[in-house]
Protein backbone atom coordinates (compact mmCIF):
# COMPACT_ATOMS: atom_id res chain seq x y z
CA UNK A 1 0.00 0.00 0.00
CA UNK A 2 1.59 3.31 -1.24
CA UNK A 3 0.57 6.65 1.01
CA UNK A 4 0.40 9.92 -0.03
CA UNK A 5 2.89 12.67 2.08
CA UNK A 6 0.79 15.88 2.84
CA UNK A 7 2.77 18.85 1.81
CA UNK A 8 5.30 20.56 4.61
CA UNK A 9 3.50 23.78 4.85
CA UNK A 10 1.91 25.14 7.27
CA UNK A 11 -0.17 29.15 7.85
CA UNK A 12 2.71 31.35 9.03
CA UNK A 13 0.24 32.56 12.02
CA UNK A 14 -0.83 29.14 12.68
CA UNK A 15 -1.06 28.47 16.83
CA UNK A 16 2.04 27.44 18.37
CA UNK A 17 2.25 25.41 21.48
CA UNK A 18 4.99 25.87 24.54
CA UNK A 19 7.38 23.93 22.14
CA UNK A 20 6.83 26.55 19.26
CA UNK A 21 4.69 23.65 16.88
CA UNK A 22 1.95 23.71 15.16
CA UNK A 23 -0.40 20.62 14.88
CA UNK A 24 0.92 20.03 11.34
CA UNK A 25 4.00 18.84 13.18
CA UNK A 26 2.29 16.39 15.01
CA UNK A 27 0.16 14.78 11.66
CA UNK A 28 0.81 12.08 9.49
CA UNK A 29 0.83 10.63 6.44
CA UNK A 30 -2.76 11.22 4.57
CA UNK A 31 -5.30 8.61 5.67
CA UNK A 32 -5.98 5.89 3.20
CA UNK A 33 -9.05 4.94 4.94
CA UNK A 34 -12.71 5.06 3.97
CA UNK A 35 -14.20 8.84 3.90
CA UNK A 36 -16.53 9.51 6.94
CA UNK A 37 -14.32 6.96 8.76
CA UNK A 38 -14.62 7.72 12.36
CA UNK A 39 -11.23 6.12 13.23
CA UNK A 40 -9.81 9.65 11.01
CA UNK A 41 -11.96 12.10 13.58
CA UNK A 42 -9.76 9.57 16.51
CA UNK A 43 -6.34 10.64 14.98
CA UNK A 44 -7.61 14.33 14.56
CA UNK A 45 -8.74 13.86 18.29
CA UNK A 46 -4.96 12.44 19.34
CA UNK A 47 -3.07 15.05 17.46
CA UNK A 48 -4.72 17.57 19.16
CA UNK A 49 -4.63 16.45 22.04
CA UNK A 50 -0.67 16.08 22.22
CA UNK A 51 0.00 19.51 20.52
CA UNK A 52 -2.21 20.96 23.46
CA UNK A 53 0.09 18.96 26.03
CA UNK A 54 3.19 19.68 24.27
CA UNK A 55 4.35 16.17 24.17
CA UNK A 56 7.73 16.32 22.01
CA UNK A 57 6.74 14.12 19.04
CA UNK A 58 10.41 12.18 19.54
CA UNK A 59 9.26 11.41 23.03
CA UNK A 60 6.45 9.42 21.45
CA UNK A 61 5.78 5.82 20.74
CA UNK A 62 2.99 4.78 19.30
CA UNK A 63 2.07 1.07 19.07
CA UNK A 64 -0.61 -0.94 17.02
CA UNK A 65 -2.03 -4.21 16.27
CA UNK A 66 -3.75 -5.33 13.10
CA UNK A 67 -7.06 -3.96 11.34
CA UNK A 68 -8.10 -0.50 10.19
CA UNK A 69 -7.55 0.84 13.64
CA UNK A 70 -4.26 -0.37 13.51
CA UNK A 71 -3.66 2.10 10.39
CA UNK A 72 -4.04 5.05 12.79
CA UNK A 73 -0.60 5.82 14.26
CA UNK A 74 0.38 6.08 10.70
CA UNK A 75 -1.93 9.16 10.45
CA UNK A 76 -0.07 11.53 13.59
CA UNK A 77 3.39 12.20 15.06
CA UNK A 78 5.22 11.17 12.05
CA UNK A 79 8.45 12.29 13.87
CA UNK A 80 7.82 9.37 16.55
CA UNK A 81 8.63 6.18 17.36
CA UNK A 82 6.24 3.69 15.77
CA UNK A 83 5.64 -0.15 15.79
CA UNK A 84 3.24 -2.26 13.87
CA UNK A 85 2.81 -5.47 15.44
CA UNK A 86 1.02 -8.76 14.94
CA UNK A 87 -2.50 -9.02 15.14
CA UNK A 88 -4.14 -8.96 18.88
CA UNK A 89 -0.51 -8.46 20.14
CA UNK A 90 -0.05 -4.78 20.48
CA UNK A 91 0.35 -5.13 24.29
CA UNK A 92 3.03 -7.50 24.49
CA UNK A 93 4.84 -5.04 22.42
CA UNK A 94 4.07 -2.15 24.17
CA UNK A 95 5.68 -4.06 27.51
CA UNK A 96 8.79 -4.66 26.31
CA UNK A 97 9.57 -1.19 24.63
CA UNK A 98 7.85 0.52 28.07
CA UNK A 99 10.59 -1.80 30.69
CA UNK A 100 13.49 -0.68 28.31
CA UNK A 101 12.64 2.98 28.26
CA UNK A 102 9.88 4.42 30.52
CA UNK A 103 10.99 8.14 29.90
CA UNK A 104 8.49 7.66 26.45
CA UNK A 105 5.20 8.38 26.19
CA UNK A 106 2.99 5.42 25.19
CA UNK A 107 -0.03 5.16 22.58
CA UNK A 108 -1.89 1.99 21.73
CA UNK A 109 -3.92 1.88 19.21
CA UNK A 110 -7.00 -1.19 18.28
CA UNK A 111 -9.66 -2.18 17.79
CA UNK A 112 -12.67 -4.12 18.90
CA UNK A 113 -11.44 -7.65 17.28
CA UNK A 114 -7.62 -6.82 17.68
CA UNK A 115 -8.05 -5.82 21.27
CA UNK A 116 -11.07 -8.21 22.35
CA UNK A 117 -10.73 -11.34 20.12
CA UNK A 118 -6.92 -12.97 18.99
CA UNK A 119 -5.65 -10.43 21.74
CA UNK A 120 -7.98 -10.70 24.38
CA UNK A 121 -5.33 -12.46 27.02
CA UNK A 122 -3.03 -9.78 26.14
CA UNK A 123 -5.61 -6.86 26.81
CA UNK A 124 -6.29 -8.59 30.35
CA UNK A 125 -2.43 -9.10 31.58
CA UNK A 126 -1.53 -5.85 30.35
CA UNK A 127 -4.66 -4.03 32.42
CA UNK A 128 -3.28 -6.24 35.25
CA UNK A 129 0.45 -5.33 35.18
CA UNK A 130 -0.91 -1.16 34.86
CA UNK A 131 1.57 -0.78 32.20
CA UNK A 132 1.57 3.47 32.09
CA UNK A 133 0.34 3.74 28.63
CA UNK A 134 -2.90 5.20 26.81
CA UNK A 135 -5.22 2.31 25.30
CA UNK A 136 -7.25 3.67 22.65
CA UNK A 137 -9.79 1.19 21.28
CA UNK A 138 -11.64 2.40 17.98
CA UNK A 139 -14.56 0.50 18.54
CA UNK A 140 -17.08 -0.41 15.49
CA UNK A 141 -18.38 -3.71 16.00
CA UNK A 142 -16.61 -5.36 13.12
CA UNK A 143 -14.28 -6.56 11.20
CA UNK A 144 -13.78 -3.53 8.73
CA UNK A 145 -10.59 -5.37 6.69
CA UNK A 146 -12.51 -8.91 6.49
CA UNK A 147 -15.45 -7.91 4.83
CA UNK A 148 -17.41 -6.33 7.76
CA UNK A 149 -18.16 -10.03 9.76
CA UNK A 150 -19.19 -9.28 13.65
CA UNK A 151 -16.46 -8.50 16.12
CA UNK A 152 -16.38 -9.41 19.79
CA UNK A 153 -18.72 -6.22 20.80
CA UNK A 154 -21.64 -6.97 18.61
CA UNK A 155 -25.13 -6.18 20.15
CA UNK A 156 -27.11 -8.97 20.39
CA UNK A 157 -29.81 -8.49 17.46
CA UNK A 158 -27.46 -6.89 15.35
CA UNK A 159 -28.08 -7.58 11.74
CA UNK A 160 -25.22 -7.75 9.23
CA UNK A 161 -25.16 -6.86 5.28
CA UNK A 162 -25.34 -11.06 5.23
CA UNK A 163 -26.44 -13.87 6.80
CA UNK A 164 -28.34 -13.97 10.43
CA UNK A 165 -28.33 -11.62 13.41
CA UNK A 166 -25.65 -11.81 15.97
CA UNK A 167 -26.78 -14.08 18.76
CA UNK A 168 -23.45 -13.66 21.04
CA UNK A 169 -23.33 -11.79 23.98
CA UNK A 170 -21.02 -9.05 23.44
CA UNK A 171 -17.81 -8.52 25.53
CA UNK A 172 -18.06 -4.71 26.50
CA UNK A 173 -14.66 -3.28 27.00
CA UNK A 174 -15.18 -0.41 29.66
CA UNK A 175 -16.87 -2.88 31.97
CA UNK A 176 -14.60 -5.72 31.37
CA UNK A 177 -11.52 -3.22 32.21
CA UNK A 178 -13.17 -2.39 35.11
CA UNK A 179 -13.28 -5.85 36.30
CA UNK A 180 -9.45 -6.05 35.29
CA UNK A 181 -8.47 -3.72 37.56
CA UNK A 182 -7.87 -0.72 35.22
CA UNK A 183 -6.55 2.18 37.08
CA UNK A 184 -8.27 5.16 34.05
CA UNK A 185 -11.26 4.14 31.98
CA UNK A 186 -13.52 6.24 29.82
CA UNK A 187 -15.55 6.27 26.75
CA UNK A 188 -16.31 8.50 23.91
CA UNK A 189 -17.80 8.79 20.40
CA UNK A 190 -16.11 9.75 17.41
CA UNK A 191 -18.37 12.38 16.43
CA UNK A 192 -18.10 14.61 19.76
CA UNK A 193 -14.40 15.52 19.67
CA UNK A 194 -14.87 18.83 22.25
CA UNK A 195 -15.16 15.71 24.74
CA UNK A 196 -13.01 13.43 22.98
CA UNK A 197 -10.06 15.25 23.45
CA UNK A 198 -10.07 15.80 27.58
CA UNK A 199 -10.02 12.08 27.61
CA UNK A 200 -7.16 11.54 25.11
CA UNK A 201 -5.25 13.85 27.53
CA UNK A 202 -6.58 12.87 30.69
CA UNK A 203 -5.17 9.20 29.84
CA UNK A 204 -1.55 10.30 28.30
CA UNK A 205 -1.05 11.95 31.38
CA UNK A 206 -2.65 9.01 34.06
CA UNK A 207 0.37 7.14 35.21
CA UNK A 208 -0.64 3.80 34.92
CA UNK A 209 -3.06 2.14 32.41
CA UNK A 210 -5.30 4.26 30.82
CA UNK A 211 -8.37 2.60 28.80
CA UNK A 212 -10.19 5.08 25.75
CA UNK A 213 -13.27 3.32 24.06
CA UNK A 214 -14.47 5.29 21.35
CA UNK A 215 -17.52 4.12 19.55
CA UNK A 216 -15.95 4.68 15.76
CA UNK A 217 -18.50 4.21 13.46
CA UNK A 218 -17.55 1.74 10.03
CA UNK A 219 -18.74 4.17 7.28
CA UNK A 220 -18.65 0.94 5.01
CA UNK A 221 -20.20 -2.15 6.40
CA UNK A 222 -22.13 -1.18 9.37
CA UNK A 223 -24.68 1.19 8.11
CA UNK A 224 -27.74 -0.88 7.35
CA UNK A 225 -31.19 -1.63 8.89
CA UNK A 226 -29.89 -3.58 12.40
CA UNK A 227 -26.97 -1.24 12.74
CA UNK A 228 -26.51 -0.51 16.33
CA UNK A 229 -22.75 0.94 15.54
CA UNK A 230 -22.37 3.27 12.77
CA UNK A 231 -23.04 5.59 10.42
CA UNK A 232 -23.49 4.37 7.01
CA UNK A 233 -21.91 2.36 4.40
CA UNK A 234 -22.96 1.53 0.17
CA UNK A 235 -21.92 -0.98 -2.08
CA UNK A 236 -23.98 0.47 -4.85
CA UNK A 237 -21.05 0.73 -7.84
CA UNK A 238 -19.28 -1.78 -8.78
CA UNK A 239 -16.87 -2.01 -11.91
CA UNK A 240 -16.74 -5.61 -13.26
CA UNK A 241 -13.33 -4.68 -15.15
CA UNK A 242 -11.48 -5.06 -11.62
CA UNK A 243 -12.62 -6.21 -8.87
CA UNK A 244 -12.94 -3.70 -6.37
CA UNK A 245 -15.15 -1.93 -4.30
CA UNK A 246 -16.27 2.12 -4.17
CA UNK A 247 -17.24 3.71 -1.27
CA UNK A 248 -19.30 6.78 -1.39
CA UNK A 249 -18.39 9.89 0.81
CA UNK A 250 -20.47 10.41 3.93
CA UNK A 251 -20.75 13.27 5.84
CA UNK A 252 -19.52 12.76 9.43
CA UNK A 253 -22.25 12.91 12.21
CA UNK A 254 -21.45 15.08 14.86
CA UNK A 255 -22.60 16.10 18.53
CA UNK A 256 -22.44 18.47 21.40
CA UNK A 257 -24.25 17.52 24.78
CA UNK A 258 -23.81 18.88 28.57
CA UNK A 259 -23.46 16.60 31.60
CA UNK A 260 -25.80 14.40 32.32
CA UNK A 261 -27.75 15.07 29.18
CA UNK A 262 -29.32 12.64 27.05
CA UNK A 263 -28.16 12.86 23.48
CA UNK A 264 -30.36 10.67 20.88
CA UNK A 265 -27.84 9.75 18.01
CA UNK A 266 -29.59 9.22 14.33
CA UNK A 267 -27.60 7.51 12.00
CA UNK A 268 -28.08 7.60 7.93
CA UNK A 269 -29.85 4.47 7.83
CA UNK A 270 -32.60 6.11 10.32
CA UNK A 271 -31.55 3.92 12.78
CA UNK A 272 -30.52 5.97 15.96
CA UNK A 273 -28.05 4.97 19.55
CA UNK A 274 -28.34 7.13 22.38
CA UNK A 275 -25.58 8.51 24.39
CA UNK A 276 -25.61 10.06 27.61
CA UNK A 277 -22.99 12.42 29.24
CA UNK A 278 -21.93 10.89 32.92
CA UNK A 279 -23.51 13.40 35.23
CA UNK A 280 -21.63 16.21 37.01
CA UNK A 281 -21.95 14.55 40.48
CA UNK A 282 -21.12 11.12 39.32
CA UNK A 283 -17.75 9.74 41.33
CA UNK A 284 -15.27 8.20 39.11
CA UNK A 285 -13.03 6.32 41.83
CA UNK A 286 -15.73 3.98 42.99
CA UNK A 287 -15.32 1.10 41.18
CA UNK A 288 -18.43 -0.59 42.24
CA UNK A 289 -20.56 1.87 41.59
CA UNK A 290 -18.45 2.43 37.96
CA UNK A 291 -19.99 -0.85 37.30
CA UNK A 292 -23.48 -0.94 38.71
CA UNK A 293 -23.65 2.70 37.04
CA UNK A 294 -22.89 0.98 33.21
CA UNK A 295 -24.92 -1.88 33.82
CA UNK A 296 -27.82 0.63 34.51
CA UNK A 297 -26.95 2.33 31.48
CA UNK A 298 -27.06 -0.93 29.50
CA UNK A 299 -30.42 -2.06 30.62
CA UNK A 300 -31.42 1.57 29.75
CA UNK A 301 -30.47 1.37 26.23
CA UNK A 302 -28.20 4.22 26.98
CA UNK A 303 -24.37 4.29 26.01
CA UNK A 304 -22.46 6.49 28.86
CA UNK A 305 -19.88 8.28 27.78
CA UNK A 306 -17.06 10.30 30.29
CA UNK A 307 -14.54 9.72 32.40
CA UNK A 308 -16.08 6.63 33.95
CA UNK A 309 -13.30 5.50 36.84
CA UNK A 310 -9.74 6.29 37.70
CA UNK A 311 -7.68 5.17 40.57
CA UNK A 312 -4.80 7.26 40.99
CA UNK A 313 -2.75 5.51 44.10
CA UNK A 314 -1.78 2.25 42.99
CA UNK A 315 1.52 2.37 41.39
CA UNK A 316 2.44 1.25 37.73
CA UNK A 317 4.04 -1.83 36.38
CA UNK A 318 7.57 -0.20 37.02
CA UNK A 319 6.32 1.10 40.54
CA UNK A 320 5.48 -2.69 41.28
CA UNK A 321 8.32 -4.60 39.77
CA UNK A 322 10.80 -2.22 41.17
CA UNK A 323 12.31 -1.11 38.57
CA UNK A 324 15.29 1.54 38.46
CA UNK A 325 13.65 5.03 37.54
CA UNK A 326 16.32 5.38 34.91
CA UNK A 327 15.50 3.66 32.05
CA UNK A 328 17.23 0.54 30.94
CA UNK A 329 18.16 1.19 27.35
CA UNK A 330 19.81 4.60 28.73
CA UNK A 331 21.94 1.93 31.50
CA UNK A 332 25.39 1.61 30.42
CA UNK A 333 26.28 -2.19 29.18
CA UNK A 334 28.42 -2.13 32.43
CA UNK A 335 26.00 -1.64 34.92
CA UNK A 336 23.42 -4.06 33.94
CA UNK A 337 26.12 -7.10 33.31
CA UNK A 338 26.23 -8.46 37.34
CA UNK A 339 29.95 -10.59 35.85
CA UNK A 340 30.81 -13.66 36.11
CA UNK A 341 30.90 -14.42 39.56
CA UNK A 342 27.70 -12.55 40.53
CA UNK A 343 25.73 -14.80 37.76
CA UNK A 344 26.80 -18.03 39.36
CA UNK A 345 25.98 -16.87 42.75
CA UNK A 346 23.06 -15.95 41.49
CA UNK A 347 22.62 -19.31 39.75
CA UNK A 348 23.64 -21.15 42.76
CA UNK A 349 20.35 -20.16 44.52
CA UNK A 350 18.24 -21.77 42.26
CA UNK A 351 20.52 -26.09 42.67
Amino acid sequence: MSYIAKPNVSHPKAPKNELGLTERDYEGVVSTLCAGCGHDSVTAAIIQAVFELGIEPYKMCKISGIGCSSKTPAYFASQSHGFNSVHGRMPSVTTGANAANSALTYIGVSGDGDSLSIGMGQFAHVIRRNLDMCYVIENNGVYGLTKGQYSATADVGTVGKKGPANKQMPIDPVSTAIGLGATYIARGFSGAKEQLVPLIKGAIMHKGFALLDVISPCVTFNDHEGSTKSYAHTREHYHRVIKTDFVRPSEEIVAAYEAGDTMPIKLHDGSKIVFRRVDKDYDPTSRAAAFSYLRDSVNAGEIITGLLYIDEETGDMHDLSGSVSEPLSKIPYEELNPGADQLASLMDQYR
